[in-house]
């Protein structure tokens, strides 16, 4: 059967398959709702209950304990920041260009990986966190990428956080990373150029006029659709693009480019929607769900870049329960992401 769309057909998106377009990206996702029209209805298993101690004289990243390479952790008591051990770039490299003909091109690339541990605490992750502790990661975030964007050969810092070892964590220490490098990496690179050609085009940020669509709604779109929740300074929602089953992403409702801009107020506000976001994700499958979650804002390149809206993103992998993840394989990986479960369907479950 033939459909000539229009604005007022979006209800054909909760029964036929369609490929949604992120204008961050400039990308495409294949949504097929038809495949998963109840993928909560099977059975929710639950893990094992985590026991790990307070302390783990075995862990590395615990205060006090000794590091790989024999450097012993102050008696630190919230949070902690120190250079990776096992840093994938590094800052004594030279620079260089390697090249033979068109079809063989290496670059040096220099760059700074830093460890950041939240808290003290071995058995802790972000959701269990108070809003205060989580208060002074963000102030972490704020300074190491004041800090390492400073440095005259960086020219884009990215924060991020893998949490679970089924994201590839190897240690469940409550901690993250920040890598500073010479470029701008592939997907804030795309998420630039998208930004600044939208800015030149309206003179606002892509982001601005996303959020507002989102929470007042426009014409095709249902108001608060996908929204989550939203504090005094942000806004948490599934996007309407999102690839992973239960993908979010906090806004500012004002636009900044760098979190260097937050006011004191934002800050707090910030922290409150990184709690409220991942406690509604362990609520979701009575389990500690696991993400890779980041940072995108402006390069560090000496450039004002108001076209840049920061935001943070949440990549998780469970699609219909503890036990069971979104494997990125087959058509995933050889011609185009996809997704079964419409992102309308997971902003309502992670509301509920």
């Amino acid at each position: 059967m033939d459909f000539e769309l229009c604005t007022d057909d979006f209800a054909l998106l909760k029964d036929y398959p369609h490929r949604r377009y992120n204008p961050l990206t400039d990308s495409w996702v294949l949504v097929s709702p038809h495949r998963a029209k109840r993928p909560w209805q099977g059975q929710v298993e639950k893990l094992a209950p985590d026991t790990r101690p307070a302390h783990d004289p075995d862990c590395y990243l615990c205060a006090g304990n000794v590091r790989a390479n024999g450097e012993q952790n102050p008696p630190y008591e919230d949070v902690y920041v120190f250079d990776n051990d096992f840093a994938s770039l590094l800052e004594d490299t030279p620079s260089a260009e390697l090249q033979t003909g068109d079809l063989f091109l290496a670059r040096l690339e220099r760059g700074v990986g830093r460890v950041i541990c939240f808290s003290p605490r071995h058995d802790l992750t972000i959701p269990d966190m108070e809003v205060t502790a989580i208060r002074k990661v963000v102030d972490a975030w704020v300074t190491e990428y004041e800090v390492l964007g400073a440095k005259s050969f960086v020219n884009y810092v990215q924060i991020f956080e893998n949490k679970g070892a089924v994201m590839g964590c190897s240690n469940p220490h409550p901690h993250g990373q920040i890598w500073a490098q010479e470029s701008i990496p592939d997907e804030p690179l795309k998420k630039q150029r998208a930004q600044l050609k939208y800015w030149d085009m309206h003179g606002k940020t892509l982001l601005s006029d996303y959020l507002d669509a989102e929470l007042n709604g426009a014409p095709g779109v249902t108001a608060r659709e996908r929204v989550l929740f939203e504090n005094e300074h942000f806004v948490a929602l599934v996007p309407f693009w999102a690839v992973w089953p239960f993908e979010a992403m906090i806004i500012p409702k004002r636009p900044m480019a760098r979190i260097s801009e937050m006011t004191d107020a934002e800050r707090d506000g910030l922290a409150d929607a990184y709690k409220q976001l991942t406690v509604r994700y362990d609520a979701l499958f009575q389990t500690s769900f696991p993400y890779s979650a980041g940072i995108h804002q402006a390069p560090t390149d000496d450039i004002d870049h108001p076209e840049w809206h920061f935001h943070m993103v949440f990549y998780p992998p469970l699609l219909r329960s503890a036990t069971v993840k979104k494997f990125m394989v087959g058509y995933e990986m050889l011609a185009n992401p996809q997704r079964d479960i419409t992102p309308e369907k997971a902003a309502e479950l992670l509301r509920g």
